[in-house]
């Protein structure tokens, strides 16, 4: 009941999962992961613990394939399991037991795994992986994005549509720094679940992306007149310096992040311009 890509993207040493199901929160049940292993999706008659067993067998060395094989050799119900794992050497394996409901398979390649049961039928996976491979220049959330999305398009969830989740793990990437979980968005229960998500991470970029340092904006001249005016109209500037009063407004409104020293990212600044214009 549930259609789900896991991959890896070897740039950022990132490893994440996309998925999707006529199933309420399935972000609580299907993907998990961890920097330095790899990545799990486990569905269907779902075996909760393929996840952090198979993150164990991942992080000690087993390859993703091994990793499956291991996990399902041992589960006496394995024929109605699925399972989709990618190691952190980019190898994708995936797992679809005989009394899995139709219609179910997947397909694994370098990088990812693509699995799905219940689906409308075997378009739903081979658009999955036509749109993975396409879209090799875009940035890797975007990419499983774009891949669940093109999945939903060929029919997806025969059964209809309620939630989605999207999880990427890489080290250290955690707000603050300290643990690895990068992305954390879910959809729990939604008429365009797919859509939904699409929305949440542009707010995800918004909020979390860090500047491109080439767009940057030294913060002098008319610019520093401007933003200084646009913070005095919100009531940031009394008694307060410039770079104090943005500070503050920035961290109020959850850009901190996209702070820079003496410079201002243009997103900071669009999002400024229309706040005082408001």
């Amino acid at each position: 009941m549930t259609f789900s890509i896991v991959a890896f993207d070897p740039d950022s040493g990132s490893s994440g999962i996309a998925v999707a199901s006529k199933f309420l929160a399935v972000g609580a049940v299907v993907p998990w992961g961890r920097a330095g292993a790899g990545a799990v999706a486990t569905q269907a008659m779902a075996n909760l613990s393929y996840g952090p067993q198979g993150l164990d067998l991942l992080a000690n060395g087993l390859s993703a394939d091994h990793a499956v094989a291991q996990l399902t050799d041992a589960d006496d119900e394995r024929e109605h399991r699925q399972v989709g794992m990618v190691d952190t050497q980019g190898r994708g394996a995936t797992f679809t037991g005989g009394s899995c409901l139709d219609w179910a398979g997947g397909q694994a390649g370098d990088g990812f795994a693509i699995q799905g049961n219940i689906l409308a039928g075997p378009q739903v996976v081979a658009a999955m992986a036509d749109t993975w491979k396409e879209r090799a220049g875009e940035a890797f959330e975007r990419r499983l994005v774009a891949a669940l999305a093109a999945g939903d398009q060929a029919g997806g969830d025969r059964r209809g549509r309620q939630s989605a989740a999207l999880r990427v793990w890489r080290e250290g990437a955690a707000y603050g720094g300290v643990l690895d979980i990068a992305i954390d968005l879910r959809v729990d229960d939604h008429r365009t679940p797919i859509d939904e998500l699409g929305r949440l991470l542009d707010l995800h970029e918004l909020y979390f992306g860090r500047p491109d340092p080439a767009s940057l904006l030294p913060l002098e001249g008319p610019l520093a007149v401007e933003v200084a005016a646009r913070l005095e109209t919100l009531g940031y500037l009394t008694g307060a310096g410039l770079v104090e009063a943005l500070d503050t407004w920035a961290s109020t409104e959850n850009f901190e992040e996209r702070l820079v020293p003496g410079k201002l990212d243009p997103v900071i600044l669009e999002q400024l311009r229309h706040q005082a214009a408001s």
